[in-house]
């Protein structure tokens, strides 16, 4: 099992980034140009202020942002500095597996609707804030999980919740990125029928059978405290939470949902949940094709935020490298938090 400084001894595990460590910023354009220019805007005003370098690339194409990442990586390596994701939490995952396959700092400028990877290590979301942070803040090993070759920092799902993501951003490009749009299509996907998957999890040399409209997994402490899930402080200690609801009807999910956001999900009677450091999870057989081969079974998966289609099985897993995270001590970073 990984396992992780806890948070009583976490600044012995933290470094310094150089004072004179450069900064190679990768910023997703898909909120628009006005944010991008914004946020080049407190850069030059802050960093050049402290005489600090720092190169920033705007990513208009979302197909490009894992290219330009590993791009800025390979310079921060180069030059010994640090690469910086500037987004939502997708985009901040993209950059900080480039970051974690470079082995350079990480550091983030929270430019997303939830932020739940920024708020979670006591990040501020104000964007001023946040720059001058990078200026001052120490490097923390944090934990990453991985689907397969997919990592996440926040979350991975399949099943429903991929579903739900895909109809929150069709509304957010429709109507805007908000709160209120994202929890209003939420509501409208929870009403629409949806199947339940048959699903085979192997857990600690055991196999057992679930049956659900999705399975969630989640590395994110503050998310997973605000649906009330009493195993969030085990990501902290080298685990990851699944979360799977039993079979029940669309009404009886949409309660469900609203018992998560009051952050009661755990007293429901109709929710699994467990911790692990490594899962596998297939679907149970189907019958084999003339040649003797079985077709190859493709799922639908969400991490971050971000759609995918992976191969079966799945294989769930804390990465057994962590990410490099400049962020504020154990103390100031949990009084950030919100």
């Amino acid at each position: 099992m990984t396992v992780f400084a806890s948070p009583a001894d976490a600044s012995d595990a933290a470094s310094a980034l150089a004072p004179d460590a450069p900064f190679f910023i990768v910023a997703n354009a898909g909120s628009g140009r006005k944010q991008a220019d914004e946020t080049r805007a407190v850069l030059e005003r802050e960093f050049g202020a402290a005489a600090r370098r720092f190169d920033m690339r705007v990513v208009g194409d979302p197909r490009r942002l894992a290219a330009a990442a590993r791009e800025s990586a390979t310079m921060a390596k180069a030059q010994r500095g640090a690469l910086v994701g500037a987004g939502g939490d997708g985009t901040l995952c993209t950059v900080a597996e480039a970051a974690l396959e470079a082995g350079v700092p990480f550091g983030v400028l929270p430019r997303g609707t939830f932020n739940y990877f920024s708020r979670d290590h006591g990040i501020p979301a104000d964007l001023d804030a946040s720059t001058r942070l990078l200026l001052d803040a120490r490097v923390f090993p944090v934990q990453v999980g991985f689907v397969n070759q997919r990592m996440f920092i926040v979350n991975a799902s399949l099943g429903l919740y991929p579903n739900l993501l895909e109809d929150r951003e069709a509304y957010k490009q429709q109507f805007g990125r908000s709160r209120l749009v994202a929890l209003g299509s939420a509501l409208l996907t929870l009403l629409r029928r949806h199947r339940h998957l048959r699903l085979l999890i192997e857990h600690e040399g055991r196999t057992r059978e679930v049956r659900s409209s999705t399975l969630f997994v989640g590395n994110n402490r503050l998310q997973l405290e605000q649906i009330g899930m009493p195993e969030a402080r085990a990501v902290e200690h080298g685990l990851l939470v699944a979360i799977t609801p039993r079979p029940i009807g669309r009404l009886a999910h949409l309660l469900l949902s609203l018992r998560g956001a009051a952050g009661r999900l755990s007293d429901s009677e109709h929710v699994e949940s467990f911790t692990f450091d490594r899962i596998t999870v297939t679907r149970p057989s189907r019958s084999a094709l003339s040649s003797g081969k079985r077709k190859r079974r493709r799922v639908k998966i969400a991490t971050d935020g971000e759609i995918a289609w992976l191969d079966m099985p799945l294989e769930f897993r804390v990465s057994q490298r962590p990410l490099l995270l400049l962020k504020p001590e154990p103390a100031v970073a949990e009084a950030n938090r919100s």
